[in-house]
């Protein structure tokens, strides 16, 4: 491709992949790691990245961000994970500037989730906020922006019921394993994994399955102590994964490691097992369904999971475009306002440097000249005169650069 001019004024663009085209196999391969992600970060300083975030979940990867041209962003998604260029091209999408600002307030409100209504991935888009601010990589821009996502979503969770009952692949795991596992109160559980989506789905199994057979392993075993605490629920230490797997009817994996974690050697077993992989990448390998009695579910298949709840929540869809359509207008008018307010100032000192020559003029030729009059006079006529090319620059039709231009160059006034 050809030479990236770095001169140009940078564009704000949304590059990335998610479940839509991209399949879990896929998604694992450009799934970040938090030292992933930290690199990710660390390299866009060091080539000179204005601004971006970056966010990886079980559904999406991509990166919001001000680049000149949309490949440094995509090269910064490759050269920190497994994807390449290619992969990329055959799944991902690029949104720039109006189109990346609306894609991220449909992915912060839930309106572009697996599960519709899925509201974790707002603590997302947060997180990722705090760690691009750590890096020096954000700015008023970008805080103003994430700020009104948040806004819209908070909203739409109040003002609709878009997010009414539970929405999350943990809780789709637990409605699966409540559906397809008979007395599923009196089951062993094993939940290995208390990352956010071992912690959620533990939260629900809690909830809803009124089992006190859980046991919950993980590698730092501090981190399942933390979680096991709030439900008074057993630990044990990751060397027993094994015979506890031995143990369980029902297994779920939500480990967050970049290769598979359990394996038809690691079972075992002579008895039945329904296991339920939460992970991106896939935690658990294929190889397990050659056990004869071992079922193995995903969470894409999860994710496909609807009940009369989720439909109903689609009522709600368009209550929800238009919470996001006010917000993001007035975040819009912001930035427009943000562009041309130095201009219009610009403009106003001009007009008030004529103003004072006009009336310096008039004073000395004529006697009388009431030269207080006339400043009020003028300084209400330069205000309307203001006031009529801040509207204009104001209208959403106003391509608010060539107009800034065609102003600077009437009044030769100096670009800052």
């Amino acid at each position: 491709m050809d030479k990236i001019d770095k001169t140009k004024p940078a564009t704000f663009y949304a590059v990335g992949l998610s479940y839509k085209k991209a399949d879990a196999e896929m998604r694992g391969k450009f799934s970040l790691s938090d030292e992933a992600k930290d690199n990710l970060l660390t390299q866009a300083k060091n080539e000179g990245i204005e601004s971006l975030i970056v966010i990886s979940t079980c559904n999406r990867t991509e990166i919001f961000g001000f680049a000149q041209h949309p490949f440094e962003l995509i090269k910064l998604l490759c050269d920190n994970s497994n994807g390449t260029v290619d992969d990329f091209r055959n799944v991902a999408y690029v949104y720039k500037t109006r189109e990346a600002i609306e894609h991220l307030f449909r992915v912060g409100t839930g309106l572009d989730s697996q599960i519709l209504g899925d509201f974790e991935i707002i603590s997302q888009i947060k997180n990722a906020f705090y760690l691009a601010k750590e890096k020096g990589l954000t700015s008023n821009y970008f805080e103003r922006l994430v700020n009104a996502v948040i806004q819209a979503s908070k909203r739409i969770k109040n003002e609709t019921e878009l997010s009414s009952g539970a929405t999350s692949v943990s809780f789709a795991s637990v409605q699966y394993i409540m559906d397809h596992v008979e007395d599923i109160s009196n089951k062993n559980i094993l939940l290995f994994g208390t990352g956010k989506i071992g912690r959620n789905t533990c939260e629900n199994l809690v909830k809803h399955t009124k089992n006190d057979h859980i046991t919950l392993i993980n590698r730092t075993k501090e981190r399942a102590l933390e979680v096991a605490g709030k439900f008074n629920l057993i630990v044990k230490d990751y060397a027993d994964l094994q015979t506890e797997i031995r143990k369980s009817n029902v297994l779920i994996v939500a480990t967050g490691a970049q290769k598979p974690t359990v394996d038809k050697a690691l079972l075992n077993l002579n008895k039945p097992l329904v296991i339920l992989d939460l992970s991106i990448p896939k935690n658990v390998s294929e190889n397990v369904t050659e056990i004869e009695g071992v079922e193995l579910i995903h969470l894409d298949y999860l994710s496909q999971m609807t009940d009369k709840t989720i439909e109903r929540r689609r009522e709600f869809i368009p209550q929800a475009e238009e919470i996001i359509e006010e917000i993001m207008s007035e975040f819009i008018a912001w930035t427009k306002m943000r562009k041309f307010a130095p201009t219009i100032h610009a403009l106003k000192t001009k007009l008030e440097q004529i103003k004072d020559g006009e009336l310096d003029y008039h004073k000395k030729k004529y006697d009388n000249f009431d030269s207080e009059q006339a400043e009020l006079i003028s300084m209400r006529i330069i205000q309307k005169i203001t006031t009529q090319f801040a509207n204009h620059l104001r209208h959403e039709d106003t391509v608010v650069d060539q107009s800034i231009e065609w102003i600077e160059k009437v009044f030769h006034i100096e670009s800052n």
